[in-house]
């Protein structure tokens, strides 16, 4: 089974699995697949992290990428900056998504590399056929683009690339036309050909560095060749008789880990009760206070994530709670695009997969005659001199893309995952508690009314939430407010299996394009 964004994309991975590849390579195809069908939220340029149930035993990989050494606030300040930009050269991490395709492949993978991307390169060689939601956020990077290119004759230059990959005749896809990029074929063939090593240590990694170099760019050619993804222990905690699994930091799971083990002790009769919304929401303010105190690249975090999840401290964040809305810290989250799939086998080796250029297309800059479309993950971290998380040439910086897993007793039961920036450890908790508290199937956990906490006590909801249950909110000192676009709430998907029978159930949210396919 194959859950995710696109129906393209699903179907790329239901091929592998008929080839007789297993959850892994399906997972890897349609990653790949969902650079060229969505590249609206993510490409060849991105980071990835996964987690991993093979044989029963669950295994966590982080493919972020770290800021370019040569990176520093006093470099930035030189050429006019007090922070990142979102566009051009300058906020472009090193990506991860290909070593992560290759390091998956490589110690769980049925198929070659090669085999597995096969898929997606025919999607770029021949086309596929541009969905509604797709063209709607297309035309809206469009805008934002060349409202940069305006303000910035920096980013015009490398923009151009962009606009000759994504654009025909200046103008983006509409709904059914269909769309080819054979430069990124070519680029796909050369990352299965040669297990991802051109992008890091050869032609490709060439091109791309002669891009940046050309226009003062940070990134260079030991940056690359520097990179490996990092296999991980996923962390686990539990929630009403179910272990949870989240990746460790430079992500943001541990937003989920602490707001869930919170809610432990409470026992929730109604969905869409104050009670059960109420403290969803000050549980969550409480995970990310810690979020953006605590977290960022390990080597530079003062305190072991585990202290975060330590009983006698969730016991005092726990007695924090009362029945009026409380003051976080002060932070502002960017909104993002991503991408989350999840796969199965009929071995019951499960996968649950997240990649992300960070906002929407990334940088803007496109390497030429590649169709690699560049990150801007760089404006994740902070230009806070105190904060762990303070830019820093070589370190990663707070990631907000998390794959999540569960289990009972040990037993894998699926994975599960809600894209959306700073949305996603709120996705995480709502479908989960959809699940597990109130005995929703997978496709009712996620096509369940979500909120969002913003910033402050500021907190949006969509439209189905019922009147009476806003008025008490806004009582208690949340800020409320609707909001039409249900984008803005994540976009998820899951895979539920029956550990009796060995068939799954799956989900795919009615926010976006997205389909299961089965086999």
């Amino acid at each position: 089974m194959v859950a995710t964004s696109q129906p393209a994309a699903s179907q790329a991975g239901l091929e592998i699995l008929k080839q007789g590849g297993n959850a892994i390579d399906a997972a890897v195809a349609t990653a790949a697949a969902l650079t060229v069908v969505e590249p609206t939220s993510n490409g060849i340029g991105s980071d990835a992290f996964a987690i991993i149930s093979f044989q029963g035993k669950s295994y966590g990989l982080n493919g972020s990428g770290p800021a370019p050494a040569s990176i520093s606030m006093t470099e930035l300040a030189r050429r006019g900056f007090d922070k990142l930009p979102k566009h051009g050269w300058n906020p472009v991490d090193v990506p991860g998504t290909p070593a992560t395709w290759a390091a998956l492949v490589e110690r769980f993978g049925k198929l070659s590399l090669s085999e597995d991307l096969a898929p997606a390169i025919r999607y770029a060689k021949s086309g596929f056929a541009v969905p509604q939601t797709l063209s709607f956020f297309w035309k809206r990077a469009l805008k934002n683009y060349e409202k940069s290119a305006q303000n910035d004759t920096a980013f015009a230059t490398p923009f151009s690339e962009w606009k000759r990959i994504f654009t025909k005749n200046g103008l983006t896809p509409e709904p059914g036309d269909v769309w080819v990029n054979p430069d990124q074929a070519k680029t796909l063939a050369e990352i299965g050909a040669t297990n991802a090593e051109s992008f890091y240590r050869g032609q490709l990694a060439e091109k791309i560095i002669a891009a940046s170099e050309s226009a003062d760019g940070f990134l260079h050619q030991s940056d690359l060749a520097d990179y490996h993804p990092q296999w991980v222990d996923p962390l686990s905690v539990n929630y009403h008789g179910y272990e949870v699994l989240e990746l460790p930091p430079n992500g943001q799971g541990i937003v989920v880990s602490e707001a869930l083990s919170i809610l432990d002790n409470f026992n929730f009769d109604s969905r869409d009760s104050f009670e059960t919304i109420h403290k969803q929401i000050e549980a969550l303010k409480l995970g990310f206070n810690d979020l953006f105190a605590h977290v960022a690249d390990p080597t530079q975090m003062k305190i072991k994530p585990e202290s975060l999840l330590a009983p006698d401290y969730i016991s005092e964040l726990r007695n924090r709670l009362t029945n009026e809305a409380q003051l976080p810290r002060q932070e502002n989250p960017n909104n993002s695009g991503t991408v989350y799939l999840c796969t199965a086998d009929s071995e019951g080796n499960m996968v649950s997969y997240i990649q992300s250029n960070y906002m929407g297309f990334g940088s803007g800059i496109v390497i030429p005659d590649t169709g690699i479309a560049m990150n801007n993950r760089g404006n994740n971290f902070s230009f806070d001199p105190t904060s762990p998380n303070f830019l820093r040439g070589g370190q990663r910086p707070l990631n907000t893309i998390i794959p999540g897993f569960l289990q009972k007793a040990g037993e894998p039961i699926g994975p599960f995952g809600v894209m959306g920036g700073f949305m996603q450890p709120q996705g995480h908790l709502q479908v989960l508690m959809n699940c597990i508290d109130f005995g929703l199937d997978p496709q009712g956990a996620l096509d369940a009314p979500r909120f969002q906490w913003t910033q402050g006590n500021q907190v949006e909801f969509e439209r189905e939430f019922s009147t009476s249950l806003l008025s008490e909110l806004r009582d208690a000192g949340h800020e409320i407010s609707i909001n039409p676009e249900p984008n803005t709430f994540g976009r998820g998907q899951i895979i539920w299996r029956n550990s009796n029978t060995g068939t799954f159930v799956g989900g795919s949210d009615s926010r976006t394009d997205g389909a299961i396919s089965a086999w």
